[in-house]
Parts: structure tokens; sequence; C-alpha cells
């Protein structure tokens, strides 16, 4: 009897053990965060630390995994996947947007913001923040701005102003906006996944695109593209997102250190995006396969006229306020 009940007492103990382990690891809440560049641009050097920061500060209690390079989701599916809870954390392209909301279109009109620091004073500005909460009715709920710079032009021809682009086909997102930009100089749009512009370019099937350079070294266009022109004619930033149920659902404590990493990180890899894209620039120049061109303050104006007239045709969609905000952040 006594040796009966020892063996109850342990197998009781064994399960309680079980028990509990298998407790611990049900009330884990994993993260999954799929993005479609590589681990060492700016987006992707934000995945890794917020992942080294959620491990250091919340132990067992949150597991963030990170999947770069389309690995989990290309360009086309992501969204879908984390509406649908399959994923937790994106952090796409501003210009995936448009179709939760039409303001957020603001992001991808042709030289609205002179430089990045206009660009951070607009994502600062009660304007620039009401737009992260804009589409929690869709599902969607915005957490950070993530830079990952302005954009450059690349061609295989020398692109020194607006005439130079005609009849030339541009890799674009899926965005209205971005094609109509390039209509305005007469060059030919193709929409076409991140995942396919490097063999697009090669091929010939596209003839350009337009990059910040962090994306031009890491995905080496500069290996398939003659010239690179200096333009800085718009803005290709990200936009840390999650599932809006997900995130409220979330034990209060659990969200607002998960809010605090957020928000350190996303100051850190701000930061870092300038460090990268000069970095990036400067070894796309040293590798000599590619020719930089600068423009002067006359050609890049006259890129900036010709392509000014879509704001006007956004500006129904956007909001003439809207748009005249993000115009005085030049003012510094």
């Amino acid at each position: 009897m006594a040796l009966n009940a020892s063996r109850s007492l342990a197998l009781a103990a064994g399960l309680a053990a079980l028990l509990g382990i298998t407790q611990a690891q049900a009330e884990q809440i994993v993260i999954k965060f799929s993005h479609v560049v590589a681990d060492s641009t700016p987006k992707g050097q934000g995945a890794l630390m917020f992942q080294k920061l959620v491990k250091e500060r919340l132990g067992d209690k949150v597991r963030v995994e990170v999947y770069p390079n389309s690995s989990l989701y290309g360009d086309g599916k992501e969204m879908e996947a984390l509406l649908l809870g399959d994923v937790q954390m994106l952090a796409p392209s501003l210009a995936k947007f448009d179709k939760y909301n039409k303001q957020l279109q603001i992001y991808d009109l042709p030289f609205l913001f002179k430089d990045i620091n206009a660009v951070d004073r607009f994502q600062h500005s009660p304007e620039g923040k009401q737009l992260l909460t804009s589409m929690q009715d869709k599902g969607v709920l915005g957490l950070g701005y993530w830079h990952n710079g302005m954009k450059q032009l690349s061609a295989n021809k020398k692109l020194q102003d607006p005439r130079d682009a005609r009849g030339l086909k541009f890799r674009v997102q899926s965005s209205n906006v971005l094609e109509e930009q390039f209509k305005a100089v007469r060059a030919i749009p193709r929409k076409m996944s991140f995942s396919e512009v490097y063999q697009g370019l090669q091929t010939g099937v596209v003839n350009g695109a337009e990059n910040p350079w962090s994306n031009i070294y890491s995905q080496k266009f500069y290996e398939v593209q003659d010239y690179i022109t200096e333009s800085n004619h718009g803005l290709l930033d990200y936009m840390l997102i999650t599932n809006a149920k997900f995130w409220n659902g979330l034990p209060d404590d659990v969200r607002s250190e998960l809010d605090d990493i957020v928000e350190e990180v996303t100051t850190a890899v701000n930061e870092e995006a300038k460090q990268i894209n000069d970095s990036d620039r400067q070894k796309i120049i040293d590798a000599g396969t590619t020719t930089v061109i600068q423009l002067t303050p006359e050609q890049r104006n006259e890129w900036r006229e010709a392509m000014k007239p879509v704001w006007k045709e956004f500006e129904g969609d956007i909001g003439k306020d809207l748009i005249d905000a993000a115009d005085k952040s030049n003012q510094s």
C-alpha cells in the first residue's frame, strides 16, 4: 500500500510537472515577424533588434520569430496573412496601405519631402501620428514609422532630366501614385514583387527602378544598372504594423513593455538607416560597376516640376490640408 501510494504521488508529481510545462508553453505569446528584405537592411536590423530586446526583457513570456527575405510570405501575401492571424507583425512599405486608407498615399507623392529630417518632423506631428491608428477598423494597427531612406532612380541609361525617362519601363510597388509619378515623365510603370526585381532588371523586363541606397546595395541592383541618379525624389519608409485584435488583446503589462521596446527600436532603426544608406552609397561607388549621377539644383527642380502635378491628382483622396501639413515640414 505504501509503495503504491508512493508511486501514485510520484506519478502525480510527474504529471503536474508535465502539465506545468505544457501550460507554460501554451501561455507563451508567439510573434511571427515577416518581411521581404535582407537582414542587413534597416528593416532587417530592426526586426532582429526587436527580437533580441523582447527575449531580454520578457523572457519566456513572448517569443519573436523573424522571417526575412520573403521566406515566409512575399509582398503579395503578407497583409492577408496578418489579417488572418498567421503572422503578428509586418513592416510593409507605406506604398502598400492605399487600400486601407487613401490618405497614406501622401508618402508616395514625389518630391514632397526635401530630406529625411522633414519626414521626421511630419511623422512626429499630430497629423503623422494619427495616420498610424487610422486603419484599426480594418484590423491593422500602426506601431511606428521605420525609415529605409530617400529613393534614388536607377536605369540602364543616364537620367539627368525628365525627358531621359521617356519610354523606359520602371518597376514600381503596387501604388497608384507611383504609377502616375512615372507616367508624368512619360515613362512606363510596371508593378512587380520586390523579390523579382533583380531578375527583371537583369533580363530587361524593366529598365529601371527606384530604391534607397540600402536596397540597391543589399539586393545587388547596382550590378544590373548602369546608372543611378541621386534624385532623393521620394520616400521608402515602412510602417511597423500588427494585427489590431491581437495587440489589443495582449495582457496590459506585456503590451506596455512591447510598446516601450517598439519605441526604442524605432529610434535605433531610424538612426541606423541613415548610417547604412550613407555606407552603402559609398560601397556602390567603390564597386565601380555603375555611374552615380549628381543632379544640379536646377535639374532636380525640373524633375520636381514635372512630377508635382501628381499632388493635385491625388488631392481628393489624401486631403489638401494633410498635403499642406507635410509640405510645411520642409521648413526647419
